[in-house]
């Protein structure tokens, strides 16, 4: 597997780089099982994304005229409840907030009442019965560590869109960052998003190019 590492100042430069090194490294191939099944995709083998600074706005890179936005902050905060609170909607399998709410509410606790100084801090998502469902979670974990008085965040996706769902997911999680920073009353930190299967799916390719054609 190629490791793919990427320093970015910010969720947007992140995603710039991320749709150049798809298209151009990504390896090509068709679907046969999961979204868009049949059809083609390019996926990065493994990449490592480190954004110094996840706080810096706006949280959702701007496109070029005629270019449909990937995201919005309007579709961010109504996605925020499905990350944070175990609410789930008519049809939904399951949300992220269902594994994590309660995980929440303790990290918290953990780093208030015991300190900073530990490995233990670890969010995760899913479980022994997530391979039977017809799609599983793709954001599987967020593991957390507070160094130098600031809440770092380091998720992993199994599988994740780059084109909607890398600035929608980082979006809303670097906002459920900064909540629990100032529930546990340290600063924000640092975001580390790693995946084996960040790709873009062939309806994407052109808009992709549209974009980088402006950078």
């Amino acid at each position: 597997m190629k490791i793919s590492l990427i320093e970015a100042r910010d969720f947007c430069e992140a995603w710039f780089v991320c749709l150049r090194k798809a298209l151009e490294e990504g390896r090509e191939y068709k679907i046969d099982r999961g979204s868009y099944k049949g059809q083609r995709r390019k996926e990065l083998d493994l990449v490592v994304v480190q954004v110094k600074y996840p706080a810096t706005r706006p949280l959702i890179p701007d496109v070029p005229p005629g270019v449909p936005p990937p995201s919005t902050m309007d579709y961010v905060e109504s996605y925020l409840p499905y990350l944070m609170t175990s609410h789930k909607k008519q049809g939904e399998e399951y949300t992220y907030g269902q594994y994590l709410e309660k995980q929440i509410a303790e990290a918290v606790r953990i780093y208030k009442e015991d300190g900073f100084n530990t490995n233990q801090v670890y969010l995760d998502v899913g479980n022994e019965k997530s391979i039977f469902l017809t799609d599983p979670p793709c954001l599987r974990m967020i593991d957390t560590r507070v160094l130098d008085g600031r809440l770092n965040f380091i998720v992993y996706f199994r599988s994740w869109d780059l084109w909607a769902g890398f600035p929608s997911n980082l979006a809303a999680i670097q906002l459920l960052k900064e909540y629990m920073a100032s529930e546990i009353g340290v600063a924000d930190g640092e975001l580390l998003a790693m995946s084996k299967g960040l790709h873009l799916y062939e309806y994407a390719w052109d808009l992709a190019k549209a974009v980088l054609r402006t950078q």
